[in-house]
Order: structure tokens, then C-alpha cells, then sequence
């Protein structure tokens, strides 16, 4: 419902205000400024199986107002805690090399590993864990309210940090992801990544994968956010076909800049 003129204009600028500080709230393109942190925890549950849940950390540091350090790392249960695992461990860079108004565009690279430790291996399992360097750009547009990005990111892994041979992967992720902001406390999200094999033997079997994502998020404040949202998978099957996976994913996180 409309409000009066008055009104409308002092909400409009305080939206519009509000994006031309660097607040975190889940902005597809927010990134820390010089000196400050950020960390963004999220719950997170699969549609493949609901009863396996996992807990994820995002921490950086702003080095520059350009470059900044990123840590990430995941943890996840299944079946009320009867298995338990550190799934996920990685550091990364991201520079802005692009900041024109309200054009944006960053250059990312990461090195992680995954699987870390589980119930049925040890530490660091070389006959299970994978390496992976990461390496890509992540770009868009902010404007009055909204914002809409895109990243190409691509993934090399293998079982050993520095095995460059023939027995690696070789991924490639294509995505999209939009924010719309409602009012000064509420937005919206959406976005899809597309993951595909790079190397050409695989896609006789595999054509890749499709990741769907809906959430909303509230503002506590400029530093603080807290959301909610739904992920759906949709993968290649062994008839040639799509299909989509049976139900959907939940989450939630939050998010502090300090």
C-alpha cells in the first residue's frame, strides 16, 4: 500500500542511504572494508537427506578496502549426532578489481580441502580427501534497491595439494544471484549455479547440475543481519535427462560485520 508522498520519499532515501553504507545483509557483492571483519554462520539442511544437517563459517578481514582474506570451513551430523564430520576447510582472496560506480567486480582464488576427518576415516585421509585450488571473478550491478551478479568460477582438485597430473578435476561453476531490497529492515535473494564438468570424458555420464536458492533476509542493524531460505537441486540422470530432486533444503544464517 502507498503511503504519503512525505513518507514514501523518507523511506525511499533511507533504503538508498542504506546501500551507500557498506551494511552487511547478504548482498551477493558485499565485501568488508579496510580493518573490519565479518562472519557469516549458517544451519543448513539437504533435500537428498533430511536428516543430515550442516553448520558452516565464513570469516574475513578487509587487508585494504579492495582486498580482503577469507576463511571457510563446515561441520555436519547426520541421524541426531550418530555420525558426525568436519567436511569442508579453505582460505581464499578476494581483490576488487573493479569498483565504477555502481559497477563491481572482484577476483577470487582459494585453496581447500574436503572431506577433512570423518566417523569412517582419519585426518586429512589421503585415500579420500580431495584438494582443491579455486580460482574466478564475481561481478555486477548495485543499485537504488537492488543488485544482480554473476561469477565463473573454476575448481581443480585432487588427491594431493601440488598433483598437477592427469588424475585431477576439473570443474567449472557458472552462476547468477539478485537482491532486492524492500524497506530498510527486509530483502530478498535468489540465485542459481550451474556446475559442469570441464573434462570431456565425463560428460558421457555426467552433464553437471543445477543449484536453486530463495531466502529472505532481516536487518538488525547495519551490522548485523539474520535470513532464511530454501534450496533445490535439479541433476543429470543416466537416461540423458533432468530431473529434480525430491524436497527442498532450509536454512539459516547470520551475519555480523564488526
Amino acid at each position: 500500500m502507498k503511503k504519503l508522498a512525505l513518507t514514501s520519499l523518507l523511506a525511499f532515501l533511507a533504503v538508498s542511504g542504506a546501500h551507500a553504507a557498506n551494511i552487511i545483509d547478504n548482498n551477493p557483492l558485499y565485501r568488508p572494508g579496510e580493518g573490519r571483519f565479518y562472519s557469516i554462520t549458517g544451519l543448513e539442511s539437504y533435500s537428498k537427506a533430511v536428516d543430515e544437517v550442516e553448520l558452516t563459517e565464513e570469516f574475513a578481514y578487509g587487508i585494504t578496502d579492495r582486498l580482503a582474506v577469507v576463511m571457510e570451513t563446515s561441520m555436519g551430523q547426520a541421524n541426531w549426532f550418530d555420525a558426525m564430520s568436519w567436511n569442508t576447510l579453505g582460505i581464499g582472496l578476494n581483490y576488487r578489481m573493479l569498483d565504477q560506480g555502481s559497477w563491481k567486480a572482484d577476483l577470487m582464488a582459494g585453496y581447500s580441502m574436503a572431506p577433512v576427518w570423518g566417523d569412517h576415516m582419519s585426518f586429512m585421509d589421503k585415500d579420500v580427501t580431495l584438494y582443491d585450488w579455486t580460482v574466478g571473478v564475481r561481478g555486477g550491478y548495485v543499485g537504488e534497491g537492488f543488485t544482480i551478479a554473476g561469477h565463473v568460477m573454476f575448481d581443480y582438485l585432487n588427491s594431493e595439494t601440488f598433483n598437477w597430473n592427469d588424475d585431477g578435476i576439473h570443474l567449472m561453476r557458472l552462476g547468477v544471484e539478485g537482491q532486492l531490497v524492500l524497506n530498510e529492515s527486509w530483502n530478498v535473494v535468489a540465485g542459481a549455479e550451474y556446475t559442469a564438468w570441464i573434462d570431456e570424458a565425463m560428460w558421457d555420464s555426467d552433464l553437471g547440475s543445477w543449484d536453486f536458492v530463495f531466502g529472505a533476509n532481516y536487518n538488525i542493524d547495519e551490522t548485523k543481519f539474520i535470513g532464511g531460505y530454501i534450496t533445490k537441486e535439479m541433476s543429470h540422470v543416466a537416461d540423458g535427462e533432468w530431473e529434480m530432486d525430491e524436497g527442498f533444503g532450509f536454512g539459516v544464517k547470520f551475519g555480523i560485520d564488526f
